[in-house]
């Protein structure tokens, strides 16, 4: 083969690899192109912070039946076994109106002794009942002469936390009171009610469980705080 056959030869494969080159380049410009420099020291954005979603509804829990439990009462008025002598039968409940104090009798000389509030001046009365009928967190519709004094009141309120009957209450004969809770434990151990023997809702609902239609319920007068008086003199 002559020199000139060679160069001629050479030539077209130089040729052909420039052409090569070129369509690599058209296929991919990124490949040919340059990488790009970058910034030193490399930093790289700071991804997004993390956000919490916190629940845009109130959350309620559902109402307890122990509504006075941060109100501590006076040791006096917590309730309590004592020993405690009396002729009336096992399931008797004795209100002692002047010392705020209400026994459900055990027997065998024991009672449970709970703390109450009872009726204010005016409004304290004493006797015999029976107990005629229970309810669970009760409605309240106030009486025509209570309406008569405080206007104001509402004429039905639903049962719940809110209502002035409080957890449970007992209602005695054919008379406009009964024993009930409260929403108002502060008030035990004061003459406070309209005539209406008040506990506590703890109080109110363990003294339920053990009360029955029926039962006998001894409410003493006032006036036995004065007889008890003269008696110590």
């Amino acid at each position: 083969m002559s020199k000139l056959e060679l160069s001629l030869r050479l030539h077209q494969r130089i040729l052909f690899g420039v052409l090569a080159l070129s369509a690599i380049s058209l296929a991919n410009p990124a490949a040919a192109a340059p990488p790009a420099t970058l910034p030193f020291p490399f930093l790289l954005p700071s991804p997004p912070p993390m956000l919490s979603y916190a629940p845009t509804e109130p959350q309620f829990a559902a109402p307890s039946e122990d509504e006075d439990i941060a109100y501590q009462l006076p040791a006096r008025l917590r309730r309590q076994i004592i020993n405690y002598a009396t002729r009336e039968a096992p399931g008797t409940v004795i209100i002692d109106t002047p010392n705020t104090y209400l026994y459900y009798v055990l027997g065998a000389g024991r009672a449970i002794r709970y703390g109450i509030g009872v009726g204010r001046d005016g409004f304290t009365w004493s006797g015999m009942q029976a107990v005629t009928r229970k309810a669970e967190w009760p409605d309240w519709t106030p009486p025509p002469e209570m309406i008569a004094r405080q206007p104001y009141l509402p004429r039905h309120m639903a049962g719940g936390p809110g209502n002035p009957l409080g957890a449970r209450a007992m209602y005695l004969g054919g008379t406009v009171y009964r024993i009930h809770g409260t929403n108002a434990p502060e008030t035990i151990g004061t003459h406070v009610s309209s005539g209406c023997i008040r506990l506590t809702n703890a109080d109110v609902i363990d003294l339920y469980s053990h009360v029955s239609v029926g039962a006998k319920v001894v409410v003493l007068p006032m006036e036995r705080r004065a007889d008890l008086v003269r008696a110590t003199r």
